[in-house]
């Protein structure tokens, strides 16, 4: 096993009092900039079509330094598969998903979890979408139980409501919940504030608590620290990838006016490449959130392996690639590879790359 086999077997918890966790997300983005998931529906159709593309990024993302397989069941519920006219396959697809996760987790001696998500159709006022949504956490609470998930994921949820029902549905099944909201306004859907709604789940037993998506770092970060000073619990924190500012929060509301051919200039989903962090805006987040005491740390829809590394190495974690973290001392013009020159060509070397920079 490349990681550390006793440390998984501590849990969640254990490894969380003792420091950072790294949890890879953004499977979504990812598989779809590969060419294997449609942006709209965004079903996870590639766990059964491509299953072998689906292990290869868990691999990707524990090299990059995650400590978790998280399964790839996020919109892979009843709702979703009926909007694409493929329910007959809900169970195939969920076992599939957990079938990879937890083979590449026990290969890598990583921790395994679940996941269940916003289902779009819940409705606190509509006792029968209530009814209906529950149902489908069962459904897949129930199959990652079986299928021996360390812990489960509920996130992405916009209403905290829902998030409680599904924190239920995972502690009936008697498992360690990690439950993070989608902060697309500045209060909940209900009303709420972010804060207030950390306390609620965390006294429904939560054991972390936290934010996921939507907000980049710049436009998470405030809210997340609210949420850690109201809650004793251990906080969750895994923005996407892109420049949300406090004028345009969440990534669904980037807009690109510069670029003519794009519609109305809005970026969300397939046009946001102008606003992407780079490795150092996520590695300075990472330092941020954990400098507040945030030891669940991640990176969700955008992310790439380098976001996840940059993240890892921030908090003082050395995954794998770090074999590969850059070393710019080693470029021919920009650092200090002078092997085999002349005098002269080190002095034009110099030149150049400041005539370079300077452009």
């Amino acid at each position: 096993m490349s990681k550390n086999k006793t440390a998984a077997k501590a849990g969640l918890m254990a490894r969380l009092d003792r420091g950072p966790v790294i949890c890879a997300e953004g499977y979504l983005f990812e598989l779809e900039r590969r060419g294997y998931l449609q942006a709209g529906a965004y079903v996870p159709e590639v766990v059964l079509e491509h299953p072998e593309l689906v292990e290869q990024l868990h691999r990707e993302f524990v090299h990059a330094g995650s400590d978790v397989v998280e399964a790839f069941t996020y919109y892979a519920h009843r709702q979703k598969l009926r909007v694409i006219g493929r329910e007959k396959d809900l169970k195939p697809m969920n076992l599939a998903a957990l079938a990879i996760a937890r083979k590449v987790a026990r290969d890598t001696g990583t921790l395994l979890a679940g996941n269940i998500c916003n289902t779009t159709i819940y409705d606190p006022k509509d006792p029968a979408t209530i009814k209906t949504v529950r149902a489908m956490f069962e459904e897949q609470v129930g199959w990652a139980v079986d299928s021996g998930v360390d812990f489960i994921i509920g996130e992405t949820f916009g209403y905290t409501q829902e998030a409680l029902l599904a924190l239920d549905v995972v502690k009936q099944a008697g498992q360690v919940a990690v439950i993070t909201l989608a902060a697309h306004k500045g209060r909940t859907r209900e009303g709420w504030s972010w804060a207030n709604a950390a306390r609620r789940l965390e006294q429904a037993g939560a054991d972390v608590v936290g934010l996921n998506c939507t907000r980049g770092p710049a436009s998470m970060l405030p809210l997340l620290a609210a949420m850690r000073k109201a809650v004793k619990c251990h906080v969750a924190a895994l923005p996407v990838p892109y420049r949300t500012t406090r004028a345009r929060p969440s990534f669904q509301s980037l807009t690109d006016h510069g670029c003519a051919c794009l519609p109305g200039g809005h970026a969300f989903p397939i046009a946001l490449d102008p606003f992407t962090c780079n490795r150092f805006e996520i590695a300075a987040f990472g330092a941020a959130a954990y400098g507040m005491g945030i030891h669940y740390l991640g990176v969700c829809c955008g992310a790439g392996p380098h976001h996840v590394r940059a993240l890892a190495e921030a908090v003082g974690k050395r995954p794998p690639a770090m074999r590969y973290t850059a070393d710019m001392s080693k470029h021919y013009l920009f650092g200090r590879a002078t092997l085999g020159k002349t005098s002269r060509q080190k002095a034009e070397d110099r030149r150049f790359a400041k005539a370079i920079v300077q452009a």
